[in-house]
């Protein structure tokens, strides 16, 4: 299953008249990121950035001066969002900007129910709680040392890991599947694609120590035991 975590920053808060001016956002396949991101900034047509939400972002009218227009962007992140399922925190807020922009260029809405909103799963799952980003992080004791200023792309990446706890936390993807499942993921008949391949092979979490005691115990259980089986498994 592909889902896109996603954020924008904006130049106020009034979607019918303020502009997207940065949107971020990263891919998982089965609630684990597959390393794929999409990042860009957006020059705003006819808009200044009010002074309230630079004091959040930190993005100024004059970094913004040379970066694309949304319709620039636009085909790029219509084709990053394809037709994920789309996360984000007040999710509302962000689809009712990105659908502005789209309205403004003749262009069809994202439909509401591909979103799914980790602010109202925070709320559902933690009533009267804190339910901010940086409470939640906080919560579920995520690493928010980089994050300076509220950015798109790095929002968009602590958002994941809120997200993935508010599923049922990183062993949510621990599941039993069934064979059709197993091959879908694998990118075989009905699947999208597999996950990258691992770049180097885990350390092993055995003890040399462990492992000898290990081979000890092997071979005092004569030549039934299923670990002579094992390819490799030399006792």
């Amino acid at each position: 299953m592909r889902e896109i975590v996603f954020d924008t920053e904006t130049t106020g808060l009034d979607f019918a008249e303020d502009r997207v001016i940065e949107i971020g956002g990263i891919e998982l396949w089965n609630h684990i990121p597959t390393g794929r991101e999409f990042h860009c900034f957006i020059r705003p047509q006819g808009r200044k950035v009010d002074p309230g939400a630079f004091d959040i972002h930190g993005i100024s009218d004059d970094f913004l001066k040379d970066k694309p227009v949304f319709a620039e962007v636009m085909d790029d992140v219509l084709a990053f969002f394809d037709d994920a399922r789309l996360i984000a925190h007040n999710g509302t807020f962000d689809m009712r900007f990105i659908n502005a922009e789209l309205a403004r260029l003749d262009r069809p809405p994202i439909p509401a129910d591909r979103l799914i909103d980790t602010l109202t799963m925070a709320r559902r799952k933690f009533p009267m709680a804190p339910a901010t980003l940086d409470a939640l992080c906080s919560r579920f004791s995520i690493d928010t040392s980089k994050r300076d200023k509220h950015g798109a792309l790095v929002d968009s990446e602590l958002l994941a890991q809120v997200y993935i706890e508010l599923i049922g936390g990183r062993q949510s993807a621990l599941r039993l599947v069934t064979e059709d499942e197993a091959r879908a993921s694998e990118g075989g008949e009905g699947g999208a694609r597999a996950l990258p391949p691992r770049p180097a092979p885990l350390k092993p979490r055995l003890t040399a120590a462990e492992t000898e005691a290990h081979r000890a115990f092997v071979s005092g259980l004569g030549d039934a035991p299923l670990w002579r089986r094992v390819e490799g498994y030399d006792t």
